[in-house]
């Protein structure tokens, strides 16, 4: 009893679908739960799908899933499922009307900031939805200048590129949200967090990444000693609870609580702010 109420303890809730009350079968003997259950592969269907810590419109933002994202649900309850990302790992609460049956796998990903979905082959039709960047569609053919989905909606192909292919440069496309407002849990150019930030642009490089600040640094690429003279594009400097990327020895890029936005900085200034508010560098990684 003492060895699974240590497990326990040890597992982190942000990513293992484990309640008191209900946790998913593979978990069985891992982890106390009064039922253990077989999840359900469900879809995002939405533009994007907000996961909060718990089932109301008022809880905490924890991250979103994009439209084509797979969940594993274990349970719809008044609204909402809950379940964990495919993605990611996230677990937590998306309202059941964000999810449906899986359709055609994608094939491509949004590479814009954002694009629209026409009903038809014209750009003076009212569009059907607004597609974040990195969101996931399965397009079914061309008719130059678009792409049809599967679903029959008509998206700007230039707008679009195939699944396997991926940025090359991390800083370059955490440029193209600069100004986006700032939000918690945010992972689009409505509203995005450092984090976020952070794994928008990985992600879109090919390279996995946790969602969370604190999982980010204790996980990705390697630590190098706290000199910032050493500093080179692309590195991640780390702050208890923040993190932002290097765009060159002088700047970084970062959404942030201060800017209320996502800004380029000179580090320095970063630094000196938060050193004033008794914050200092916990770590500096290179990917």
């Amino acid at each position: 009893m003492a060895d699974r109420a240590s497990a326990q303890a040890a597992v982190d809730p942000r990513l293992t679908p484990a309640r008191p009350d209900l946790a998913a079968k593979h978990l069985t003997g891992r982890v106390q739960a009064a039922r253990f259950v077989e999840g359900e592969e469900r879809e995002v269907i939405e533009p994007l799908a907000p996961l909060r810590r718990t089932p109301s419109p008022d809880a905490t933002l924890d991250t979103e899933a994009l439209k084509g994202e797979r969940v594993t649900v274990y349970e719809i309850e008044e609204g909402w499922a809950w379940g964990q990302l495919a993605s990611d790992g996230y677990v937590g609460f998306l309202p059941a009307g964000a999810l449906g049956s899986p359709g055609a796998a994608p094939t491509h990903k949004v590479a814009s900031l954002r694009t629209l979905v026409f009903p038809g082959p014209s750009i003076k039709l009212s569009p059907l939805e607004a597609l974040p960047f990195a969101a996931r569609i399965a397009i079914a053919r061309t008719e130059p200048p678009f792409a049809v989905t599967a679903s029959g909606g008509y998206v700007a192909a230039r707008h679009l590129t195939p699944l396997d292919v991926n940025e090359i440069d991390l800083v370059a496309v955490a440029e193209r949200f600069l100004g986006a407002p700032y939000l918690w849990g945010g992972k689009t150019s409505l509203g995005i967090d450092c984090s976020g930030l952070v794994q928008v642009a990985m992600t879109a490089c090919g390279i996995a990444c946790p969602r969370d600040a604190d999982l980010q640094e204790r996980t990705l690429g390697e630590p190098l000693p706290t000199d910032l003279r050493t500093l080179r594009r692309g590195d991640l400097l780390f702050w208890p609870g923040h993190v932002a990327v290097v765009r060159d020895a002088d700047t970084l890029i970062h959404a942030n609580g201060f800017h209320m936005a996502v800004a380029l900085e000179p580090i320095m200034e970063a630094v000196a702010r938060n050193r004033a508010a008794e914050s200092e560098i916990s770590s500096i990684r290179r990917i």
